[in-house]
């Protein structure tokens, strides 16, 4: 199996591609980059932090993978730093994923409500073209509001639901991450995805308070790593969406400041033995 990974990377704070590439690769497939773009930290959390846009580069990068006859299992994107890219990557779907591949989607714009720097509406409703040409969407609960033109302010438990119906117009499978619920007075942090069949599903874990950064993205590696493993997605979710919870765990319980990313280096034993165990099965 082979992944390309188009996302950042941020040079500081564990997000994107420096997620992704140990996390897939780790998983015990091939995994490919394309950097969108260099920051010296990513933007949130940091000041001053440097942002390069790589979209002049990519374009020759593709007429070189062209000439090698490179072709993906798998292709995930992630932060694109330009509607331009966006483009780019419909691109990059028709010329490099094989026959029958999947493409994943994880439409980075924002978290809590906000959209992050860099990104307005213009570039929302180019986002929506990407997800309509995508297998899978992964998006957080405010990016999965920006693209159903939801008031993310308004949004309680019982909007989970007719939010995803909103993005299976979009996409056939979206998946929901940060979809927090109260269950017998404790609170849990779902995904909400939706299987081959078009039913929506729901898989929780416990909730541990604060923010975060860098969830998503392990979220995303550690399903595309599974999938790509052959493990069904019912499978594949309960594994990332633990592995996910184990990392911000040992985040908390490190004390490291949440705008560094997620401790999930000394959880990864336990990911990968979850991930065979799994296969194994498949």
């Amino acid at each position: 199996m082979r992944v390309l990974a188009v996302n950042d990377i941020s040079c500081v704070g564990k997000c994107s591609l420096t997620v992704a590439l140990p996390i897939i690769s780790a998983s015990g497939v091939t995994c490919d980059i394309l950097p969108t773009a260099i920051l010296s930290t990513h933007t949130g959390g940091f000041t001053g932090y440097t942002f390069r846009d790589l979209s002049e580069d990519i374009p020759a990068i593709l007429a070189h993978w062209k000439s090698l006859g490179l072709k993906y299992d798998y292709i995930v994107s992630g932060y694109l730093g330009s509607i331009e890219q966006i483009d780019m990557v419909k691109s990059i779907k028709r010329d490099f994923l094989k026959e029958g591949g999947t493409m994943v989607v994880d439409p980075v714009m924002g978290d809590n409500g906000k959209l992050y720097a860099h990104f307005d509406k213009p570039f929302v409703e180019q986002m929506k073209g990407l997800c309509r040409i995508a297998d899978i969407i992964v998006p957080n609960l405010t990016e999965a509001c920006c693209l159903t033109d939801t008031d993310y302010a308004s949004v309680t438990e019982t909007s989970y639901g007719e939010i995803m119906e909103k993005l299976k117009a979009l996409c056939p499978c979206p998946s929901v991450t940060g979809c927090d619920e109260t269950k017998g007075g404790q609170t849990e942090s779902a995904v909400y995805y939706t299987d081959a069949n078009g039913a929506v599903k729901r898989y929780a874990t416990e909730k541990i308070e604060g923010a975060f950064h860098g969830a998503g993205d392990v979220y995303v590696s550690a399903l595309v790593g599974a999938l790509a493993r052959g493990i069904a997605l019912d499978a594949a979710v309960a594994i990332a969406a633990e592995f996910t919870k184990d990392s911000i765990k040992q985040t908390a319980l490190d004390k490291t400041e949440a705008r560094y990313g997620l401790n999930s280096e000394s959880r990864m034993f336990a990911y990968l033995t979850a991930l065979e165990r799994a296969a194994k099965k498949s």
